[in-house]
């Protein structure tokens, strides 16, 4: 059993070792770049799958997620999909951000300001980083259940949803940071 040490700096989901996330969190970075969160993803994708696999939920009625550690830095996010399941297209309000598929398919919509809109396909292990222009709408693929890490910094910044992809601005403005008590 793993004991966890109070740490105001790092919070980390409580069926999650801690000691596992605590590395790789780093709470003294402030800012993560794009490369720095997918490195984040695809390793707490890799590392800590049957953790994670033990701890990922499906609903018919909608998407689950659940927190997996949060810093001053970073947020680091547990989501599901079943086939069909997609967001709405949104923007990340500023913050960049990376996403790993640890299980099944997703489908991506994608636009930056004043480009095309793009269409990815991913599957189990592949992984991106994303700067903070990035809007984009995913979605459950396949025939199976899917799941995926995701990770923004800096953390806490709200989404924008957006009528569908063709509706984001040229430019989008960042929004400020939600402070942690």
């Amino acid at each position: 059993m793993t004991q966890s040490i109070a740490r105001p700096d790092l919070e980390v989901h409580p069926q999650v070792t801690e000691s596992a996330l605590a590395g790789l969190l780093h709470p003294e970075r402030l800012l993560w770049t794009p490369r720095e969160l997918v490195d984040l993803t695809k390793t707490v994708a890799a590392d800590l799958a049957p953790e994670l696999h033990g701890l990922v939920r499906y609903d018919e009625e909608q998407r689950w997620w659940a927190r997996l550690g949060l810093t001053d830095g970073v947020e680091l996010w547990l989501l599901s999909w079943l086939p069909g399941q997609h967001t709405k297209p949104h923007d990340h309000g500023g913050a960049s951000g990376s996403f790993t598929v640890l299980l099944g398919e997703l489908d991506e919509q994608y636009r930056y300001p004043g480009g095309p809109i793009r269409d990815r396909h991913h599957t189990a292990g592949d992984g991106l980083g994303f700067g903070a222009g990035r809007a984009h709408q995913v979605t459950g693929a396949g025939s199976g259940p899917a799941a995926s890490v995701h990770a923004y910094s800096p953390p806490l910044v709200p989404t924008r949803d957006y009528e569908s992809l063709r509706d984001v601005p040229s430019e989008i403005p960042p929004l400020p940071a939600i402070v942690r008590p």
